[in-house]
């Protein structure tokens, strides 16, 4: 399947537990909505995905778009929040249990508080996974954050009819990840093994477009600027190897990857606490 195939299977209708027939493949969209995530601009990105690469690398998968939309063969997929790393685990090894789970989850402001406020961190990595989802579909905008303690802290949102279970995306998110590799670690560790050919995918947290722009509370550590020069130091390493690097950033970057190839696009973001946080802007695919 070409790069303009993989996009347009993109528009596949949602699913919910009470009608998936279970027919096709699936689709190629995430089970959870990110903070920055990829799947608008998919076309973009695809467009710089080499023919053929090695392993696919995948260090800031957040919602994983791309590795969605491309279900590579073999994959290595990482990530520093570690209840999202236990959520992919949940899907991929027991997607049957993460949508019981979600059958009994209900849209109430009470209810949502109740399972916010759970140790979750204490159980199955269905548990988790079930948890996480939930929170993503029914908290408010779809926003994950955490504060010092590493305690979830998003509200109730103000959805109307959330689908809280989209069985035909979980089981195709779970087919599509049974090969791949899962772990949380830093993004220099992630990609230690890449090799001449790999190609390796890195969305970051992006460097703010203002002091009051920077959101990096997915997890409790933040992303400053060091990580961000280590990151496109790490890049460069990379390249001269004969690894495939493709990155996003802000247009804020553009400076801290002079040298680089980059391509502007639009994005409308739509995940952010702040409204004045949201709308059309203009990012970097930076290779």
């Amino acid at each position: 399947m070409n790069s303009m195939s993989l996009a347009f299977s993109l528009r596949a209708s949602p699913g919910s537990c009470s009608n998936y027939t279970g027919a096709g493949e699936g689709p190629r969209r995430p089970f959870v909505k990110w903070a920055g995530g990829k799947r608008q601009l998919l076309p973009q990105l695809l467009s710089h995905v080499p023919e053929k690469f090695g392993r696919y690398f995948e260090p800031f998968v957040g919602g994983g778009a791309l590795f969605f939309a491309l279900r590579p063969p073999s994959a290595v997929l990482t990530d520093v929040n570690e209840r999202l790393i236990r959520t992919y685990r949940g899907v991929r090894n027991d997607v049957d249990g993460v949508i019981r789970r979600l059958e009994e989850f209900r849209h109430e402001e009470s209810f949502y508080y109740q399972q916010r406020d759970r140790d979750i961190d204490a159980g199955t990595d269905a548990d988790v996974a079930a948890w996480f989802i939930y929170l993503n579909k029914v908290g408010f905008n779809g926003l994950y954050r955490v504060n010092r303690n590493n305690r979830f802290n998003v509200p109730f949102g103000r959805h109307k009819n959330p689908t809280i279970c989209d069985e035909a995306t979980l089981r195709a998110c779970s087919a599509a990840l049974q090969k791949a590799h899962l772990e949380k670690t830093d993004f220099a560790d992630a990609v230690a093994d890449a090799v001449e050919g790999d190609l390796v995918y890195f969305d970051p947290p992006y460097v703010p477009l203002s002091d009051t722009a920077n959101f990096t509370k997915y997890t409790s550590g933040g992303f400053g600027t060091d990580d961000q020069e280590r990151l496109r130091d790490l890049a460069l390493s990379l390249k001269q190897r004969g690894v495939h690097v493709i990155l996003s950033n802000s247009s804020a970057a553009r400076d801290l990857y002079e040298g680089f190839t980059t391509t502007e696009v639009s994005a409308t973001r739509l995940v952010n606490s702040k409204v004045t946080g949201r709308g059309a802007i203009t990012e970097l695919v930076i290779r």
